[in-house]
């Protein structure tokens, strides 16, 4: 048989290709990115998702002196979007926008889920953490979430909620309340967040979850009537509003969150790098204060402890899916 040489010449040599290839992917990661970075979000311009996604790149770019592009894709309930990014070169110039919807809750409510998380996906890590606001049309008569639920429980189907496209977190949100109260309201889904704002303020649907950092503005405007926040306390910008569970439905929470990842492949180096890079922006005040402003808050962590907590949240939504019989067409 055939043996390769054990001289010192073969070692040395050895040697020199296993540095050199140690070099270049470490000149590689040093010199990344080296051209534009494509930032796919899988929903439409102006809802929540593309505002968390457009103030983390913002600052990405100023750190990383790099253009990111931000390509908005919000057919089929973001699914074409996330499909596109799990297919695409893991190079790191490709990234995307990633939430509990796509991350845990899509695979318990969708049938035959076109991705896997674990095997489609590198999770580059947690950006941030909000919570959806329980709004109503200032014409509807009601002013607290006792008096909502009086009037549905009065009106059965006969009001209508409105949410950024099935089994999304403000779909969610609405399901869930309708199964803890009692009352049954119709979903009224739209392509984008933004059509059913509009639609509220016109007057054609009655009520909307919207993550705060979206409905806020329309708040303060005096365009629609808040009721109550979906999380474990009250909001810092919205401090005059109950939570839910305060407000009398006990043990409502519902709160989301931001990711940023990546398809799965990616140099280790490179998930490094950028992982690196969120922490690094969760400490500028420019960030910090336009998170703030919107009642939100940076999340940094490692990508080991991200994909921890995305399998912990995987089950509590597939929980929530299951008990309020949310169910995706």
């Amino acid at each position: 048989m055939y043996s390769l040489p054990r001289n010192s010449s073969w070692h040395a040599l050895t040697l020199t290709v296993v540095i050199c290839a140690a070099m270049q992917t470490t000149n590689a990661a040093a010199e990344y990115p080296d051209r534009p970075i494509r930032y796919i979000v899988p929903s439409a311009p102006g809802g929540g998702a593309d505002i968390a996604a457009r103030q983390l790149t913002a600052e990405l770019a100023v750190q990383m002196k790099q253009q990111f592009v931000i390509d908005n894709r919000p057919s089929a309930g973001g699914l074409i979007g996330v499909q596109l990014l799990a297919g695409s070169r893991p190079d790191g110039y490709t990234l995307g926008y990633g939430n509990m919807v796509y991350l845990a809750i899509n695979p318990s409510l969708v049938p035959d889920l076109p991705y896997d998380v674990d095997r489609d996906f590198d999770l580059i890590g947690q950006v941030s953490s909000n919570q959806n606001v329980l709004a109503v049309r200032l014409t509807l008569p009601v002013k607290s979430v006792q008096d909502l639920i009086a009037y549905a429980r009065s009106n059965p189907d006969k009001l209508s909620f409105a949410s950024s496209g099935n089994g999304t977190t403000l779909h969610l949100s609405g399901e869930l309340f309708k199964q803890m109260t009692g009352t049954r309201i119709v979903h009224v889904p739209y392509k984008a967040v933004t059509q059913g704002l509009t639609e509220l303020m016109a007057g054609q649907v009655d009520l909307i979850f919207d993550n705060q950092s979206s409905i806020v503005t329309f708040i303060r405007a005096g365009k629609v009537r808040p009721l109550a926040v979906t999380g474990p306390k009250r909001s810092p910008v919205l401090t005059d509003l109950p939570t839910l569970s305060e407000a009398g439905v006990r043990g409502y929470e519902i709160t989301t969150w931001a990711a940023m990842i990546g398809p799965a492949g990616m140099p280790k180096a490179v998930v490094a790098r950028l992982n690196a890079e969120i922490q690094k922006a969760c400490t500028s005040p420019r960030l910090l204060a336009t998170l703030t402003e919107q009642g939100g808050a940076c999340a940094p962590g490692s990508p080991e402890q991200f994909t921890q907590f995305v399998r912990k949240e995987r089950v509590k939504w597939g929980d929530i899916v299951k008990r309020s019989g949310a169910k995706i067409d």
